[in-house]
């Protein structure tokens, strides 16, 4: 920045005056550009101009809205405005030469015996030596302190740690519209922070953090039937997870590329985004992740009609879940036991013959009483949902409407559905609409039951979902 002639020094009255000093002291920044302007006629836009600042920041510093704290503005304050550096705080500035120490050429005189002795000779670039170094220890301070700023601290990056654990473990059992509010809040709260400062280590965790709580954004739009908003957020997660190069964070946003994939009946993407998503990177990770991984793979490729590959998929689901370790994180983010017997109770019935529907029908019915054993702050009455439709749908399958009803009965009583659950009735709507139940009364009457429980205010009521694809809970 170019220095500012010594005609633009601001008055000895105004640099001496004990308000100004004061105001320097504590760096009061919004004091001394009003008293700047007022007594030296420097107006906010040329104190922009002269300490490189926006104009609109000058602004919103006299006007008590911002503060000026890292070390290299308030040097550029002092170069820009010639305060000297002791008023703010600093060393004294290069600039603060006094003129009449400044070396004026002499006419030549005689010479002594002293003066052309090498020693003095010599003194001239030794002086611009030292100079120097005293100036490269300057720089070498100035740097220190610019990598020892930061907006964040290890209790900040805690807090927020502990809000997506609590966040991620109440998104399975409270009402998720409740959720979205505080989701969207920490997701503010994390974005302001990564346009500040801080160091390479706590920007990475801050990445981290702004990565779960997108995939807690994503899975809220699942829930509430807007697939389009569950895309972009999990991208987002997929660009957090690159940054920061959490192995853990992109495992789980591959397994839920793969969920909207699955979603728009694109079951063969959903199997190979699941499939990638088990050895990209540096791996999953330890925990569930990869049973999920190889269940969502399992689930896509029997819906489409890969059955061989689904059945050995399905297999190695279940060895991965004998050696997995603890999740990163709880609720959401995990994959619990009761869980993955529900997507093998879908991913068997959509094998289909008799010994598959059997097997389904044990594998639903294993995943009900999981739920029902667990913590009930643990219980997803989504997925308790879908393991209760699967077991209607492999009653249906064996001709058995009454059956189908009983486990239907268990879904009827929720108030409201997420849109998943919601496709997935009304595909039992569709079914109980064709042969061989079409003529039975009781078929009708539980397809007048789903119309009944499927128009009402839900969870997401979303008009443009299909029909016709499977459902996720």
């Amino acid at each position: 920045m170019p220095e500012p002639s010594r005609s633009q020094e601001l008055p000895v009255s105004l640099l001496t005056d004990p308000v100004m000093i004061e105001a320097c002291r504590v760096r009061d920044f919004g004091r001394v550009f009003k008293l700047v302007k007022a007594r030296a006629g420097i107006y906010p836009s040329m104190i922009a101009r002269r300490c490189d600042l926006t104009p609109s920041r000058v602004g919103e510093v006299i006007a008590g809205r911002r503060q000026l704290l890292h070390m290299d503005v308030v040097e550029r304050i002092s170069d820009g405005l010639r305060i000297p550096g002791h008023m703010l705080g600093l060393a004294r500035r290069s600039w603060e030469t006094p003129q009449d120490l400044t070396a004026t050429p002499r006419e030549p005189a005689e010479a002594s015996a002293s003066a052309i002795e090498p020693p003095v000779a010599e003194l001239p670039e030794a002086a611009k030596d030292a100079r120097s170094l005293a100036a490269d220890a300057k720089l070498s301070a100035r740097l220190a302190r610019h990598a020892a700023e930061t907006n964040v601290n290890a209790l900040v990056l805690e807090q927020f740690d502990a809000d997506i654990e609590r966040l991620a473990r109440d998104f399975v059992s409270r009402p998720v519209p409740l959720l979205v509010p505080e989701i969207r809040t920490a997701q503010g709260g994390v974005f302001q922070l990564l346009e500040g400062r801080q160091h390479p280590s706590q920007t990475r965790h801050l990445y981290v953090i702004a990565g779960w709580l997108a995939g807690l954004a994503a899975h809220a739009a699942l829930d509430l039937g807007n697939r389009s908003a569950a895309a972009t957020h999990v991208r987002t997660v997929v660009q957090c997870a690159e940054i920061s190069e959490h192995s853990p964070l992109r495992a789980w946003a591959r397994s839920f590329q793969s969920l909207v994939a699955y979603w728009a009946g694109d079951y063969r993407r959903a199997g190979d985004i699941a499939q990638a998503g088990q050895s990209e990177g540096r791996g999953p990770g330890t925990g569930t992740i990869k049973a999920r991984l190889l269940s969502l793979e399992a689930r896509a490729r029997a819906a489409s009609g890969d059955k061989r590959v689904a059945l050995r998929t399905l297999a190695l689901a279940h060895e991965a879940r004998g050696t997995a370790g603890p999740d990163e994180l709880p609720g959401v983010f995990s994959f619990p036991e009761a869980k993955q017997w529900a997507y093998a109770g879908t991913t068997l019935l959509a094998v289909g013959g008799d010994e598959q529907i059997r097997h389904a029908t044990s594998a639903s019915n294993h995943a009900v009483q999981l739920y029902q054993a667990g913590p009930e702050e643990d219980r997803s009455p989504g997925d308790l949902h879908a393991a209760h439709l699967d077991l209607a749908t492999a009653y249906l399958a064996g001709g058995d409407v009454e059956g189908a009803g009983a486990k239907l009965s268990e879904v009827f009583g929720a108030e409201t559905y997420t849109a998943s659950i919601t496709i997935r009735l009304r595909n039992l709507a569709a079914l109980l609409g064709s042969e061989p139940y079409r003529g039975a009364q009781s078929a009708v009457d539980l397809r007048a039951h789903i119309h009944e429980v499927t128009v009402r205010p839900a969870l997401a009521g979303n008009s443009t979902e299909p029909h016709d694809r499977p459902a996720h809970a």
